[in-house]
């Protein structure tokens, strides 16, 4: 059964709207700036939404409010299946206890509540589900929602992540790590130094092709195959000696979605800025692709996201592939890297893109996007 993408819902440090997001990042511009949010904590470049840390909940309500008019539905949608995911969810508020000894809503602050509050918003009496596969999860809950309707357990899914990322502990944690950039994002450049957090929520609304067709409904475009695999290897760094949980991701997508690596136009890569993972990603990619597709990133743009940052990159294929441009990769200057590296946004033909994830865990997803 045929799953389309039928409405867009996007909040980034670049703009509350996907058209905003998209016309910005097509111009290249990064929303990444040197920001103190905690006075305990020295500043450190950031990609924030507002003056301060957004919270879970604001994300996922603007997000879900402009999903629902994109895709020209509204509550209540008893039948829609809901797979909504955020690898951080409310650690802001569990932070805040620790240091006050107090919690508001303590039971609405458990990690599956950011996906039962949409589910309530929009009357949804389907499938509720709330995967946590850290820096993978949005793409993990893209390929769960595809699978519902497919199997024909719904007919329609609200789906996507939201990270509201930038805590005490969050930038702590990675600062220990050695992983937070000191200036800035810059992805498959030579001077690449870490990662630089983000926030924002990225929702879409998944039906099957029959269903879309009898409303009429815009498509954005086709999912079709996802690889989800495991390395098993590394609390964090990626399998660089065998490259083996990349590598079957990759070639089990391609085989699901009936797809060679001569038919894939756009890579959008996982692109964090930082030594292993940009490494790591260019060698699957050499050994994949030797035609060299396409290549971008976003997160020089809009920071990392974290567990939203996948389905942050099927959005962005979406609409590479809708408009006929690739995005340039924002934040590199001078690539370290053999690849088809787009540093400025470029017009071309594009049908297939395919979207990759790495979460920490050896959490590898992949998935396909056509279009229509």
């Amino acid at each position: 059964m045929a799953v389309v993408v039928t409405g867009i819902g996007l909040v980034s440090a670049l703009g509350t709207s996907a058209e905003l997001t998209w016309r910005r990042l097509l111009n290249g511009d990064s929303a990444i700036a040197l920001r103190q949010p905690f006075a305990t904590l020295p500043p450190r470049p950031l990609a924030m939404c507002g003056k301060q840390p957004m919270r879970l909940d604001d994300l996922f309500s603007t997000a879900l409010s402009d999903v629902l008019q994109d895709a020209g539905l509204s509550p209540p949608l008893p039948n829609c299946g809901v797979v909504v995911g955020s690898s951080r969810g409310y650690q802001a508020q569990w932070e805040q206890f620790l240091t006050t000894g107090k919690i508001a809503n303590w039971a609405g602050s458990l990690p599956h509540m950011g996906a039962m509050n949409v589910a309530r918003h929009i009357g949804s009496q389907g499938p509720v589900i709330a995967p946590m596969a850290a820096c993978a999860t949005g793409l993990w809950a893209i390929a769960q929602a595809k699978e519902l309707i497919r199997s024909g357990q719904c007919d329609r899914v609200l789906v996507g992540a939201a990270e509201a990322a930038i805590t005490p502990l969050a930038l702590t944690g990675f600062e220990q790590m050695r992983a937070l950039a000191a200036t800035g994002c810059y992805p498959f450049d030579q001077q690449r130094e870490g990662l630089v957090l983000g926030e924002g929520a990225a929702l879409l609304m998944l039906e099957s092709e029959t269903v879309a067709q009898a409303r009429s409904a815009h498509v954005y475009g086709h999912l079709l195959g996802a690889g989800l695999t495991a390395d098993a290897n590394h609390i964090s760094a990626p399998d660089a000696t065998s490259y083996k949980g990349g590598l079957t991701a990759i070639r089990t997508c391609l085989q699901r979605s009936h797809l060679t690596p001569e038919d894939v136009d756009l890579i959008h890569a996982h692109g964090t800025s930082t030594v292993l993972n940009d490494a790591y990603e260019t060698a699957l990619i050499q050994q994949m692709f030797p035609e060299q597709p396409w290549v971008t990133g976003t997160k020089g743009s809009t920071g990392h996201t974290l567990g939203a940052s996948g389905a942050f990159g099927v959005v962005v294929c979406l609409l590479a592939l809708q408009n006929q441009v690739v995005p340039p990769c924002v934040g590199l200057k001078h690539p370290a890297f053999d690849l088809r590296l787009a540093q400025t946004a470029v017009h071309v033909s594009l049908s297939t893109a395919l979207c990759f994830s790495f979460g920490f865990g050896g959490q590898n997803v992949v998935m396909a996007i056509r279009h229509p």
